[in-house]
């Protein structure tokens, strides 16, 4: 019996995309294989790092011009729903300023993701939490390139 690897492959994927339109909305399925703003970005001027209770640990960086949130990326170590948190927040946050940044609520990117099962909420809290943790770094950094 032989066995196409490739075509395994491609039924696989097939079957986990299926189960996965089972549990989540397209939005989540679509930033969970399509991540944007993923990797760490070089000069950062404030990065969060938090492990959830999960296990899961997601890092976020910004880079701040006048205040404003110039870029910004994550990376983390989670399942397909952090991937999709993380990505989604940055696209978020990229562009405004840092207390609107701090205005964001994880019910705000769960609205932006079209919602989580209750069971990955506390991905969105996660990522979130990060968010404001790279926020108080930049600000203490930044009182500390003024002194």
């Amino acid at each position: 019996m032989s066995v196409d690897i490739d075509e395994l492959a491609k039924r696989l994927e097939t079957q986990v995309l299926e189960d996965a339109r089972d549990v989540f909305s397209e939005t989540v399925i679509e930033y969970a294989y399509n991540p944007r703003n993923m990797g760490e970005l070089s000069e950062a001027d404030g990065v969060g790092r938090i492990t959830g209770t999960c296990g899961d640990t997601v890092q976020i960086q910004i880079r701040v011009e006048d205040e404003r949130i110039s870029e910004s990326g994550f990376i983390t170590d989670g399942c397909g729903t952090s991937i999709a948190c993380g990505s989604r927040l940055t696209e978020m946050i990229t562009g405004k300023t840092i207390e609107e940044a701090l205005t964001i609520t994880s019910d705000d990117l769960l609205r932006s993701l079209d919602g989580l099962p209750d069971e990955y909420v506390h991905c969105s809290v996660l990522a979130v939490n990060v968010l404001r943790e790279a926020i108080a770094d930049y600000r203490e950094l930044g009182s500390d390139k003024q002194t």
